[in-house]
This record gives structure tokens, C-alpha cells and sequence, in this order.
């Protein structure tokens, strides 16, 4: 699931976001606050509220911990398990590899398809990661903040849609930089 992007959470999507190339232009670039990733995270929740119920959240590390915390907390869940994808070492792709698997006792439910089971990332690029985490738990509800569209076919509910080449920062990978005025910098 992937763009050059500082530390995006899926692995697999990370592969066209972490190039080491700059985004073809400014246009293409989705900076997104702490605020508005709590909004649209909440906003996540509120349309899953009608799906469910679910028992458990299974979230996928790293880009997954802070919405699927959010989401559980919205709709009351208290099973929270995190699965482990990766395919990057440092700017370089390999093959997807799972660190952690989801606990049997997730697995289980669901007759040991994972129904009952939401999955929650922030963002789905490839749909590579969303794949092999689908293969675990075939019959669970996968929801993403945020999808490209080669993964959106992978994804059963997220909140906002973006063009395969937009570079998303996320807060996590940003911060604050003191901007000098503007007759100082020369602008």
C-alpha cells in the first residue's frame, strides 16, 4: 500500500510514498493536521457505527494505532490487537513480511474468518497490505481514513478518497518549524 512520504504506517503502500524523489508538484501534497486526522478518524467511526456491531479492532501498525484507538473509543470497543506488515528497509522495497500475527483468540471469532473483526488503517495505497491482512481474516470489515484508488477495491469503508500520486503527510510524520515573517524570508 505506498508515495515518498516520512513514515507512512502500511509497509507496502510505503513503496510509492517513500521514494527519494520530491512530489511532482505542490498540488499533489495532502499535509494533514492532528485536528483534522481526529475529525476524520471520528468521522470513520460515526459511518461504522451502522455496520457493526464488532467485537474486536484489529489495527494495522504503525499508521492504524491512532485511528483504530479513536474508532474503538467511538463505538465502545475494548478488544483492540495490532498485526505487523512490512515490506521497507529504509527507502528500499522487499517482499511483504509479517512481524506480528493477529492473536488466535481474534482470529477465532468469526468461526476463525475474523466476522465480527473491523481492521482499521489510515490510509490504503496498493492495496498490498490490505490484501495479506484479508487473507487472515477473510470475513472481517476493513476501514481506512484515507484511500488511493488501487486499494479502494480492497477497502469496505473509509472516509476520504485521494489520487494515486497525492503524497499524504501525516501528523505523525510532520512538525512545527518556526516560519520567519514574510519581509524576512524575502517573499
Amino acid at each position: 500500500m505506498a508515495t515518498p512520504q516520512p513514515n507512512q504506517s502500511d509497509a507496502p503502500r510505503a513503496a510509492a510514498q517513500r521514494e527519494d524523489t520530491a512530489p511532482a508538484s505542490p498540488e499533489k501534497i495532502f499535509p494533514v493536521s492532528w485536528d483534522q486526522f481526529h475529525r476524520d478518524s471520528r468521522a470513520l467511526a460515526w459511518r461504522l457505527n451502522g455496520v457493526g456491531p464488532f467485537e474486536a479492532v484489529v489495527c494495522i501498525t504503525r499508521g492504524g494505532l491512532v485511528p483504530a484507538a479513536i474508532v474503538a473509543r467511538e463505538l465502545g470497543i475494548r478488544v483492540i490487537e495490532t498485526v505487523c506488515v512490512a515490506s521497507y528497509t529504509h527507502t528500499n522495497q522487499g517482499a511483504l513480511t509479517v512481524l506480528k500475527d493477529v492473536a488466535p483468540a481474534v482470529i477465532a471469532r468469526g468461526g476463525g474468518e475474523g466476522a465480527g473483526v473491523l481492521i482499521v488503517d489510515d490510509l490504503v495505497d496498493t492495496g498490498q497490505t490490505a490484501k495479506v491482512v484479508r487473507g487472515l481474516l477473510p470475513r472481517a470489515h476493513l476501514a481506512t481514513v484515507y484511500a488511493k484508488p488501487m486499494g479502494r477495491p480492497m477497502v469496505d469503508t473509509f472516509i476520504t478518497e485521494v489520487s494515486q500520486d497525492t503524497w499524504i503527510y501525516f501528523p505523525w510524520d510532520t512538525g512545527l518549524a518556526f516560519q520567519p515573517p514574510i519581509r524576512e524570508a524575502g517573499l
